[in-house]
């Protein structure tokens, strides 16, 4: 089941060399969820703003995480429940 969402939400982040974004884990609905895999990225705009999309999974769920490059915030944007 999928669904379309428009959470923000926490984000452990770590901010490799090259400028490079990887979460590690996210915080969503009081529960954390450990990212085990990114199995896509892809970039788009908002406006002004450059947003970098995650396709993450915690072996059970597949979720879209959105980093918001200009104030810096996270968004839930969808989840694929299996």
């Amino acid at each position: 089941m999928s669904h379309r969402l428009s959470a923000n939400i926490r984000v452990a982040t770590v901010f490799e060399p090259g400028g490079k974004v990887r979460p590690v884990w996210f915080e969503w609905n009081r529960q954390r969820h450990l990212i085990k895999e990114t199995t896509y990225v892809w970039k788009g705009m908002k406006g002004d703003a450059k947003l970098i999309h995650f396709a993450v999974t915690d072996e059970a769920n597949l979720f879209e995480l959105t980093y918001n490059t200009a104030d810096q915030t996270w968004t839930l944007a969808g989840v694929e429940a299996q």
